[in-house]
């Protein structure tokens, strides 16, 4: 949608909720309805209010955390030892850990006002002075339960069972609730967002672009289901994206800019706008080198790198590839210096990249901890026009887009193993379907077992940064082995020393560490001293 509209009409909002809470703390503003004022009793009086309502739902779409949650996977770290989630890397959370209670804390949130705002919408049609368009709030009640669903998902990907709450409920109903299910969650995030997008428009125009599309509850669905393990639903709910006129954009190195703002790819996106409703992406992402301070987001690790093929499509520790050490990113995927900053690359402000340690320029990953802790940076979402106002940019930041529909279709199709060449086309699409990603196809008549492995690969390097490994790792069940591999670990750049030899850099701060219980996190335990009901998750 056009956040200029949008935000204006939050900024109302969020005008309302303060009178709202005043009301609540005074009794005597509960005895009159004020006449210069708004309150809850004169607020559902029209579709603009239930627009307010339903913008406002946005505001809790994954913003820049998205690249966080990558830094508590294999494909990167924290930068910042002192961050929150530095204790899930090493395998030290536990209820009390601030990273595990914001999560919930923030979802129920989202939750709250969106069942807050299903319960109440209905009241515009008893209210409203003119007749009112029965489409539109359907609409908006399916972009209300779209969101719903998506933060349900994300809960159960982490904690497992939780508390599944579809009203609003009072303080002392909020201390009976209990746990439900994980797989009566599944049930409900299915048909929530299979239902809501019978209601939504597959595209929108003008102001209302950036609003939930049926191909957005549909992706979602894809997802969701692939995360399920109900795979012959995730390859249906990706197949009808498909046909809904989505592609690729030609440009995977321009598709994170503003350029490419609302392209074709695009299936939904946090959209933003600077000096509105502004985000500090540049910031958390920019260098020393480019006049910042140290950034606060993960930083890619070797292991991701080193998951790029060579151009021909072969692994660098392939026979006969071609990989030289010492030239680590030539004749590479070109995905690899598209997604990351490597050593040689030039920076938004025209300086050299050269984070190799002693080298005692402003990246030299030894420059007093606040550069790279591994020598690579994320390249995604650094845009060049923020660079003068870095805590104020307006660069929105992707949530679905179709090359993700694409390889959920494939990996959903091979674990039904339904393989047929629908799948090598899926993936072969994402490999070589943009004019400046030109990957060799996959052979056909591979089997289950190495189809799984290509289109993890793909999933790994294509999406890296989105917030995807953290979940996909888990939902394998091979966190135990790609996060312990090595003890633990966190390898960074290999480089060229002042000698000539090949060196490695080591981060040694902490190493990963990763446990079979850890596959859920704790449950906070606030949650736990208000509640009862709430029982803890094994092992913590």
């Amino acid at each position: 949608m056009c956040y200029n509209q949008l935000f204006k009409k939050s900024l109302v909002l969020a005008a309302v909720f303060a009178l709202i809470l005043t009301a609540g703390c005074d009794s005597n503003f509960l005895n009159t309805v004020p006449k210069d004022r708004l309150s809850s009793e004169t607020f559902w009086n029209s579709e603009e209010d239930a627009e307010y309502m339903v913008n406002d739902l946005y505001t809790y779409l994954p913003g820049t955390y998205t690249l966080v949650w990558d830094g508590m996977s294999d494909i990167a770290i924290p930068n910042n030892i002192w961050l929150a989630e530095v204790e899930y890397v090493r395998g030290q959370q536990n209820s009390e850990s601030a990273a595990g209670a914001n999560h919930w804390n923030n979802s129920y949130r989202a939750i709250r006002a969106a069942n807050n705002f299903l319960t109440n919408v209905d009241k515009v049609y008893e209210n409203s002075e003119v007749a009112v368009n029965e489409d539109l709030i359907n609409r908006f009640k399916a972009e209300a339960r779209v969101i719903r669903a998506f933060k349900y998902m994300q809960l159960v990907m982490t904690f497992g069972d939780v508390p599944l709450i579809t009203k609003p409920i009072s303080i002392e109903e909020g201390k009976t609730v209990t746990r439900t299910d994980t797989e009566e969650i599944w049930d409900f995030i299915e048909v929530e967002l299979e239902e809501s997008a019978d209601d939504l428009d597959p595209s929108y125009s003008g102001s209302d672009i950036g609003r939930i599309t049926k191909g957005a509850a549909l992706a979602i669905k894809s997802r969701a289901m692939l995360y399920a393990g109900r795979y012959a639903k995730a390859h249906e709910a990706a197949a009808r994206v498909m046909d809904l006129g989505y592609s690729l954009y030609p440009s995977y190195e321009k598709l994170f800019s503003y350029e490419a703002e609302n392209n074709e790819e695009v299936i939904l996106d946090k959209q933003f706008i600077a000096g509105t409703y502004s985000n500090n992406l540049f910031a958390l992402l920019g260098r020393p080198a480019m006049g910042l301070g140290e950034s606060h987001v993960p930083v890619p690790t070797k292991t991701i790198v080193d998951a790029y093929e060579m151009s021909d499509g072969t692994a660098i520790d392939e026979a006969g590839s071609g990989y030289d050490p010492f030239n680590p990113y030539e004749n590479r995927d070109p995905r690899l210096r598209y997604s990351i900053y490597v050593y040689g690359d030039t920076l938004p402000n025209g300086n050299v990249y050269d984070p190799r340690p002693g080298m005692g320029g402003a990246s030299d990953i030894e420059n007093g901890g606040r550069t790279t802790n591994t020598g690579f940076n994320i390249k995604k979402y650094v845009a060049p026009e923020d660079m003068g106002s870095p805590d104020n940019g307006g660069l929105n930041i992707i949530i679905m887009r179709y090359a993700e529909v694409l390889l959920n279709y494939a990996e959903a199709k091979i674990e039904d193993n339904d393989i047929d060449q629908s799948v090598y086309d899926a993936i072969n699409e994402v490999r070589n379907g943009r004019d400046d990603v030109k990957m060799p196809d996959i052979g056909t008549g591979q089997s289950q077992k190495e189809l799984r492995e290509i289109v993890r690969h793909e999933r790994m390097v294509e999406l890296a940064f989105e917030g995807q490994r953290f979940f996909d790792i888990r939902r394998w069940g091979i966190a135990e082995e790609v996060l312990n591999e090595n003890d633990g670990i966190i390898e960074g750049i290999e480089y060229e020393a002042q000698n000539g030899d090949l060196e490695q850099y080591i981060f040694s701060s902490y190493r990963r560490n990763f446990e079979p219980h850890h596959y859920v996190w704790p449950v906070p335990s606030k949650e736990i001293d208000l509640n009862k009901n709430i029982k803890q998750n094994p092992d913590y």
